[in-house]
């Protein structure tokens, strides 16, 4: 792994991304950005949610789930109307409502609830139109973006958080990656920094200190381990 200003680094095989992405959730795991009773999760837990769910996984391929995620995360945020999970037929329907009450009041000599009713009918029709056009806009840009801009630019992730950026440096049977991620917050990202470290310390005296398990191993492959040689059965050389 390289260590910058812009982030932590890998060049490697899919296997590599993957785990890079692993350490650096688990790291961020450990200082408690997934815990909203924490104060660091207070601010980070959603930002951490959404990169917990873009990062990439073993079993994704570059060019289809992670372009899928890019673009999703990529495109205009959702609007006043998709965020209360109405859509635009639902929205021009209560606009219609709202201006036959308008109606009615004004029938009925009520001017200010006239005013009132003409007002959120306006406002619906507005909202009804703002939810058709980023839908349009977000059609667009997934297409675009899938079919043209990761063929000129990194696959990327960007939030609060972390920013990240994968580019595929081979083809074929020689794939080779960079999958660089920056945490965005100073504190964060010195924390994080130093348990990447402590993994990489972990790992290098596991391969260090783990013996062979040569009976495990014989029994897997069905030969038997030589017999232990008894102190009598030991040959002498003369």
């Amino acid at each position: 792994m390289e260590e910058s200003i812009s982030g932590f680094k890998v060049r490697g095989d899919w296997g590599d991304v993957v785990e890079h992405g692993e350490r650096i959730t688990q790291a961020l795991r450990e200082t408690g950005v997934d815990d909203p009773d924490l104060d660091a999760g207070v601010r980070f837990a959603r930002a951490f949610n959404e990169w917990d769910e873009w990062r990439p996984k073993a079993h994704e391929r570059l060019e289809t789930e992670v372009s899928e995620k890019t673009a999703e995360q990529a495109s205009v945020e959702e609007g006043k109307g998709e965020k209360a999970g109405k859509n635009p037929d639902e929205d021009l329907k209560t606009a219609g409502e709202k201006l036959s009450a308008s109606y009615e009041a004004l029938e009925a000599d009520e001017a200010d609830e006239a005013v009132d009713s003409w007002r959120e009918s306006v406002d619906y029709v507005a909202r009804a139109a703002d939810t058709a056009s980023r839908k349009a806009i977000r059609r667009v840009e997934d297409t675009v973006y899938q079919k043209v801009m990761t063929q000129l630019a990194p696959y990327y992730f960007d939030n609060e958080l972390v920013s990240a950026n994968i580019q595929q440096s081979g083809r074929g049977n020689a794939d080779r990656f960079v999958f660089e991620v920056n945490v965005n917050d100073d504190v964060l990202k010195a924390d994080v920094s130093e348990r990447l470290a402590e993994y990489e310390d972990e790992v290098d005296r596991w391969h260090v200190e783990t013996e062979k398990d040569t009976e495990r191993a014989e029994a897997v492959e069905g030969v038997e381990p030589p017999p232990e040689p008894s102190d009598g059965s030991r040959s002498t050389t003369n």
